[in-house]
């Protein structure tokens, strides 16, 4: 199959070189909003190149893959629909709430599949823990603990079209947790705080975050996160529950040491980024993906999942900059 691909940073580099390699894909078709970083990676690859969107969706796809900006994310969904290819978009659907609701009625309103890309879903730790947690394995679940800690903060220009922390990083963290539970938050309380460069305040972001949420059975959710975890990329959830617990991420490129006297775990070393943590979980995102644009597969991540997960974030950036609870029902769905 021919997938056509835009975005040609970081990550949508990663995706391009990850696409080449599944045995499903004949052809990767790349563009970017600068055509010359297109063509670079596509040569890297051996791709095929294509100078904007339009020709790019013109060039007889079968599926699409969106890895732009957040901002263009919404427009790309619309001409992905319009030109009726399965259609794969890295999380978030649109930058604020009201964008990615118009995106859910109109993905919902036509028979496009789109798939979004929340990668832990993918991952064996967090699809064990589901498969646990479903079980009845651990009993009831009164407990659980979900962080995400980059090594070193990203660029200031990126900022200001992140969606803040708890929408850019932390809703990773609120996917995992609804795809494992399978329950849905109901309150949250959340803070955060600026403790390192001064380019996070200036926009109205904060570089490190808490928050309590409460699910619809009572269970209690901590989740945290930071852009300054110097010891490694640190990505974890603990799933306490009355029978036993279980620990995602708990494994040698922890990037966590103990205290205790004569304990040499972790071995290492810790993970450096997002994409050496999840590269099995990448792999096997984009080879599901190849299954939707099948019809061999339904989606596995849908735009309602999408919003879901925004509206949880939403609420935290609520919360934060007002100081108080705030229920899901005050988010509008």
């Amino acid at each position: 199959m021919r997938i056509g691909l835009v975005g040609a940073g970081r990550i949508g580099a990663f995706h391009a070189a990850t696409l080449a390699a599944l045995a499903a894909v004949e052809q990767v078709v790349i563009t970017d909003a600068a055509p010359d970083r297109a063509e670079m990676v596509a040569k890297d690859l051996g791709a095929e190149f294509a100078p904007d969107v339009d020709s790019l969706l013109a060039m007889g796809l079968d599926g699409f893959v969106i890895a732009a900006a957040t901002s263009a994310h919404a427009d790309l969904i619309g001409k992905g629909l319009a030109a009726r290819i399965p259609i794969f978009c890295e999380k978030p659907l649109a930058v604020d709430l009201a964008g990615t609701q118009a995106v859910v009625q109109a993905v919902e309103a036509g028979a496009v599949p789109v798939h979004i890309g929340f990668q832990r879903r993918f991952d064996f730790g967090y699809r064990k823990a589901a498969a646990a947690v479903k079980n009845g394995e651990l009993g009831y679940i009164h407990t659980i603990r979900a962080n995400t800690g980059d090594v070193s903060p990203p660029p200031a220009e990126y900022i200001p079209t992140s969606g803040g922390f708890f929408r850019d990083c932390n809703v990773h963290d609120f996917d995992a947790l609804r795809f494992v539970t399978g329950r849905e938050v109901v309150s949250v309380y959340a803070t955060g705080a600026n403790r390192g460069e001064a380019f996070f305040g200036e926009y109205g972001d904060v570089d490190s975050a808490a928050a309590l949420l409460t699910l619809d059975d009572n269970t209690f959710v901590l989740v945290n996160g930071t852009r300054y975890n110097g010891a490694g990329h640190d990505v974890r959830m603990e799933i306490l529950g009355s029978k036993g617990s279980l620990a995602v991420g708990l494994d040698d490129h922890t990037a966590l040491t103990s205290a205790e006297a004569e304990v040499t775990f972790p071995a290492g070393p810790a993970h450096g980024t997002f994409m050496e943590r999840f590269h099995p979980a990448y792999v096997a995102e984009l080879t599901a993906f190849t299954e939707v644009v099948a019809g061999t597969r339904e989606v596995p991540c849908t735009v309602r999942d999408a919003l879901e997960a925004f509206r949880i974030a939403e609420a935290c950036e609520i919360s934060r900059r007002e100081n108080r609870p705030v229920n899901l029902d005050e988010v509008g769905r």
